[in-house]
């Protein structure tokens, strides 16, 4: 009996070496190949609401070695619903097959604001969520259990990064894509920097990933980036910065995203996410942030009506965006992680994006993932 359960210890233990050896060996930059650090790079949007083998975000993952996924549960080009999300249960069971067998975990994202702006929604079987603008307005009590409602919802479905809570001061009430919808906290750059705080921590406490956007503020804007080239040069305000000035000091900030937006005064050349003036000048210097970026979906027209895929995806990286988000939704190729993974390869060969610069990015990646 003695021997059996010895037998049965030394096997458990054999098991568990194993385990933590090859979750160590997927942490460590210098073991990964260069597709596997390309992929880590690299987040899409896909259209299923399973995984099937052979299918196409099996073979993203497996071909293009993709780090991160999101979910949406309305297809824009089909204009119809359950993309990815049908009911609680399904979705679940998607997260769990997708992470299933990684070698280093996926990053599964989705936005989840709250409000308009809600992949988990009641028709599929989720709470019904308020806006930010609503939240904002409410006593600390319940506003705590709305958001927490809220993480407990994206942590159940198995996801581990949230695109909230938006840091957009809502400078022009009219704006279509932020202040008419209810997206912003308030027009208070204070405000929306305690409102977002509050959310960043109660996201946190269920292992949560938040992601401030969009920088550097897209609040005064009067158009939509979705649609085509947004310039902010005559609205936008220095006070646009004092949420991530604030939390990035603090300390609490995961992850931020990009806007495709133009501040001239800024950069006179380029949009923000394509710019090393404001993310390597003013988010990395200036304001001190040292974490993951990650752009606004690259499949939006102000990007798209002014950029080659490949030649954005370069600017981008070499700005310093850390991952490209690829919606896959506002237009849909069911090719399109291989073909982005087959475009980041050309930029290192072609000498445009360096290996220091990939290595740099996916070390921040790992450190995020590895916090998980």
């Amino acid at each position: 009996m003695r021997r059996m359960k010895t037998k049965i210890l030394s096997l458990l233990c054999a098991s568990l070496f194993s385990f933590h050896s090859s979750s160590a060996e997927g942490f460590d930059l210098k073991k990964l190949t260069l597709d596997e650090k390309l992929g880590q790079l690299l987040l899409v949007g896909f259209r299923g609401t399973e995984r099937v083998a052979g299918g196409e975000i099996d073979r993203a993952l497996k071909q293009a070695h993709v780090g991160s996924v999101i979910y949406f549960d309305y297809d824009a080009e089909t204009r119809t619903r359950g993309r990815n999300i049908t009911s609680p249960a399904q979705l679940k069971r998607l997260s769990q097959s997708l992470q299933k067998d990684r070698k280093i975990p996926l990053l599964i994202s989705v936005d989840e604001e709250g409000g308009l702006v809600s992949r988990l929604h009641s028709r599929h079987g989720f709470s019904k969520k308020l806006s930010p603008e609503a939240l904002a307005s409410l006593d600390a009590k319940t506003r705590r259990r709305e958001i927490t409602k809220l993480a407990r919802e994206v942590q159940t479905a198995g996801i581990n990064v949230n695109f909230a809570p938006l840091a957009d001061v809502n400078i022009n009430p009219q704006n279509p894509v932020i202040g008419a919808l209810g997206r912003s906290f308030s027009p208070s750059a204070e405000t929306v920097t305690v409102r977002a705080r509050e959310f960043i921590s109660i996201q946190k406490s269920h292992e949560v990933i938040s992601v401030l956007k969009h920088f550097p503020g897209h609040g005064s804007s009067d158009a939509d980036s979705h649609l085509g080239v947004v310039d902010v040069t005559d609205s936008w305000i220095p006070a646009e910065l004092t949420p991530y000035k604030s939390l990035v000091g603090e300390g609490v900030v995961d992850m931020v995203m990009t806007a495709h937006i133009y501040q001239r005064h800024l950069d006179p050349d380029y949009p923000a996410t394509l710019s090393q003036k404001i993310l390597g000048g003013v988010l990395r210097q200036e304001i001190g942030y040292q974490g993951v970026v990650i752009s606004d979906d690259m499949n939006m027209k102000a990007i798209t009506d002014q950029f080659g895929m490949k030649e954005a995806m370069g600017l981008a990286l070499n700005a310093g965006v850390d991952i490209l988000l690829f919606g896959n939704n506002l237009s849909y190729d069911p090719e399109l992680a291989m073909k982005a993974h087959r475009a980041l390869k050309e930029l290192v060969e072609e000498g445009t994006l360096s290996l220091a610069r990939v290595d740099e990015s996916v070390a921040r990646i790992l450190k995020l993932k590895r916090a998980l």
